[in-house]
């Protein structure tokens, strides 16, 4: 197998040179940024701006119980053609902290409130074209109330057992990328 030499050195910063702002929208920016790269060559890439988001799995049982009981949502999703099993979540809001992005969304989502939101981990969706980086948490100690939706939210909320979401993940049934990241980390940490 061929080396790329262009690996061959572990200094991999890239420098912005400039940024041409493309699109400004409601929830995204596009930014044409010329960049040097680590040879020295220079280049263009599309950058999606995105203020970043927050995703909570909301637990009505322990997490550490034997089979415990979940809140997904099914959404219908313009972008991906159809309904998607998913966890709660939406973007930060201005100054907005992420567990406290969570907990808003829970709540407007869901309609449950939580007493503890749980940090799991901070990660980027798609590193290749965009900026977003989602904060994962978990939720105990929820607390029913009345759900606050978006206009544009039209969805589902489903209490589900653990058992059978771990079988809707392995059958492809869950294909969101943040609720499979969430899954597979409450399953590591807190179960």
């Amino acid at each position: 197998m061929a080396r790329d030499s262009r690996l061959a050195t572990r200094d991999f910063t890239v420098t912005l040179l400039s940024s041409e702002p493309v699109y400004r929208g409601r929830i995204i920016s596009l930014d044409l940024d010329t960049v040097r790269f680590p040879d020295g060559s220079t280049g263009v890439l599309e950058v999606v701006r995105h203020p970043g988001a927050a995703a909570v799995l909301p637990f009505l049982d322990a997490p550490s119980d034997a089979d415990p009981r979940v809140i997904l949502i099914r959404q219908y999703r313009w972008a991906a053609e159809g309904e998607l099993w998913e966890v709660p979540a939406g973007r930060l809001d201005p100054g907005e902290a992420p567990e406290a992005c969570a907990a808003r969304e829970l709540a407007e989502e869901t309609g449950w409130r939580a007493e503890r939101i749980i940090p799991l981990a901070p990660l980027w969706t798609t590193p290749g074209f965009t900026d977003e980086k989602i904060h994962l948490f978990a939720a105990t100690g929820l607390m029913p109330g009345e759900h606050r939706r978006e206009a544009d939210e039209f969805l589902e909320v489903h209490e589900l057992r653990w058992s059978r979401v771990m079988e809707m993940a392995a059958a492809g049934e869950i294909r969101d990328a943040k609720t499979l990241a969430t899954l597979f980390l409450v399953e590591r940490t807190l179960r």
